[in-house]
């Protein structure tokens, strides 16, 4: 042990990644199901978009903001305990948010709040009357009642229907054996939509009856229905308003939802760049800045024990933590529970005491750097798109696999085996970027990235979507290490640190807002498959461009240092005089003549 407390490299190396590994589970047990929590509020896929937006772009802001007044004033510590804090309370504001339907009918616990899981017997049909507010029933033409798994035109999703403008539909559907009423939406979907014995007095199993599917007008917030996936929100005729639920009940869960986002995210966000400058500057002092560079492993073990940890506790513990409102509030107070946890974590959380003399305006240097460099140019143009592309992937790729009956379970270890991946991947980092060059594996990145959304847009199944996830490894790890090095080698000196947080900040940030803002109104205009697919063509359009581009791009600028530190035996007394002109080589041979006078 150091005999300065201060300065116990090991102490704080250990703080740090266990500090690292909690507030990857932290993180874990919200970020990847946020979106689907809001669809189960009742909010459609625009909507969705704009608060996913709205998050991107306060964190690509107010970070960067708050670490350098945190920097500024020295108060690191302060800021982290009361993010730590604050966020923990923020989240519950979540779950205070009342859904556009005030009984959801998903739940799979015995009781009231949802129909028996188990499917009717082999044979039985099932009669179905769907009427729209906007006609009666007597005037309204046949049409089908599709089944869970079935794709028609217009139609996807766990439960859907094809229907003209303004018609409503009675026809007799079977299920097949072991398909589940209750596990869809029972009794009573997100949107409104209410299932009624449509003859009362039917004798035998209530299923045996015929049910009265009653939709009333809704405008296009209901895009967490089952009846439309969000691959086809845009089959829901919106000009009526629609659904049945009121134009104020919309305004009010948005409203919460956004409010609450804003401050959970003003919370949030600062937490990691002033824990991740804070334990960087500690380390410089003592020269030990390599070490710093291992601790992102800590981070994604942490999400993936996460993110498979909290899917498995929603199950039970959801019917036992609430007996109304959407699922998934266990998400949030396992967020609570974690924060304070981490928060004891940062009681010892190495903070350097002496105050660090540093250029100011690093950002602004980072950004002109940007500007003029035509190489950081177009590697900024680069992250920027494939934010944009990754937000539509992180936005609604739980939406489709849960049309396709997926668990959150799957859901989780489809995130996990990403991440491991990428861990799996990185002893072969130095040996990828030797063998491809950093512009070939930015190349190689965009690819995959490519391919990975096309290969959603086709998703068939729930588990169809574990093998593409593999791929992860390569669109994000390995774009991220040759964009990192990238970065070593074209910023200048003490621009390295400023011009990374620039790019994952700010470019990628900005990015993904982006995309979610145009991602939700491509959902609701279009389809979910039409998102990926357009996003797909943009990367490869791209992909096609950056390659075309980079030989035109003037040669980076090498400097040779063993040259100016070794003197050829062959060398003339001018080349001699020349180097001792050199001041590195001067600077060196007072400092060698110092030593030894």
């Amino acid at each position: 042990m150091s005999a300065n407390p201060q300065w116990d490299i090991s102490r704080a190396l250990r703080v740090a990644k266990l500090f690292h590994l909690v507030c990857g589970v932290r993180d874990a047990c919200v970020t990847p199901f946020l979106t689907l929590y809001l669809r189960q509020l009742g909010l459609a896929a625009p909507w969705v978009g704009i608060l996913m937006g709205t998050k991107h772009l306060i964190a690509a802001s107010w970070a960067p903001f708050c670490a350098f007044l945190a920097r500024s004033h020295q108060k690191r510590r302060v800021l982290m305990t009361a993010s730590l804090l604050g966020s923990a309370g923020a989240s519950l504001f979540m779950v205070l948010v009342p859904p556009l339907d005030r009984d959801p009918g998903d739940r799979r616990c015995n009781g009231s709040h949802s129909l028996t899981a188990e499917g009717p017997p082999p044979g039985v049909e099932l009669t179905v009357t769907v009427t729209l507010a906007s006609e009666p029933a007597s005037n309204s033409p046949a049409g089908a009642l599709s089944l869970p798994g079935e794709r028609s035109s217009g139609v996807a999703g766990t439960l859907g229907f094809r229907e003209g403008p303004g018609e409503s539909a009675q026809e007799p559907f079977s299920y097949p054996p072991g398909s589940s009423v209750g596990s869809t939406q029972g009794t009573r979907n997100r949107s409104g939509v209410l299932l009624h014995p449509d003859t009362p007095g039917v004798t035998g199993s209530p299923r045996e009856g015929a049910f009265r599917v009653v939709s009333p007008p809704l405008p296009l917030f209901a895009g967490g229905t089952v009846l439309a996936s969000p691959a086809n929100q845009s089959a829901a005729k919106g000009d009526g308003g629609a659904l049945g639920l009121s134009l104020e009940g919309l305004q009010w869960t948005f409203i919460l939802s956004l409010g609450s986002m804003v401050l959970w995210e003003l919370l949030t966000s600062p937490l990691d760049q002033v824990a991740d400058d804070s334990l960087y500057e500690y380390l410089d002092f003592v020269d030990a800045t390599d070490r710093h560079r291992s601790l992102w492993v800590w981070r994604l073990l942490g999400t993936s024990v996460g993110v498979c940890g909290i899917a498995a506790l929603v199950g039970p513990l959801d019917c036992f933590l609430a007996t109304s409102g959407p699922r998934g509030v266990v998400h949030f107070y396992g967020y609570s529970l974690v924060s304070a946890l981490a928060l004891l974590v940062s009681i010892a959380f190495p903070v350097p005491v002496c105050r660090r003399q540093e250029p100011s305006y690093r950002t602004v240097k980072a950004l002109s750097l940007v500007v003029g460099d035509p190489h950081l140019t177009i590697l900024a143009l680069t992250i920027f798109l494939t934010g944009g592309a990754t937000s539509a992937v992180q936005n609604f790729l739980f939406w489709q696999m849960k049309d396709h009956r997926s668990s959150e379970l799957i859901m989780g270890f489809s995130v996990a085996l990403g991440l491991l991946g990428e861990i799996m991947l990185h002893p072969f980092k130095a040996l990828l970027l030797r063998k491809l060059s950093r512009v070939g594996t930015v190349g190689l990145g965009l690819g995959c990235l490519a391919g990975q959304l096309l290969y959603y847009s086709f998703l068939w199944s729930w588990w169809s979507v574990l093998p593409a996830q593999i791929l992860s490894a390569l669109s994000h790890g390995a774009l991220w290490w040759a964009v990192s090095t990238s970065i070593e080698h074209l910023a200048t000196p003490g621009t390295e640190r400023p011009l990374s947080a620039v790019f994952r900040a700010h470019v990628c940030g900005s990015g993904a807002s982006l995309g979610s803002f145009v991602g939700g109104f491509v959902v609701m205009r279009f389809s979910l498959p039409v998102l990926y697919q357009a996003c797909c063509v943009l990367l490869l359009l791209w992909l096609a461009l950056f390659l075309s581009i980079q030989p035109r791009l003037p040669q980076e600028r090498k400097i040779n240092y063993s040259k100016l530190l070794t003197v050829e035996a062959s060398d003339t007394s001018d080349s001699e005089q020349g180097t001792e002109r050199d001041w590195l080589v001067k600077a060196i041979r007072e400092e060698h003549s110092d030593w030894r006078g």
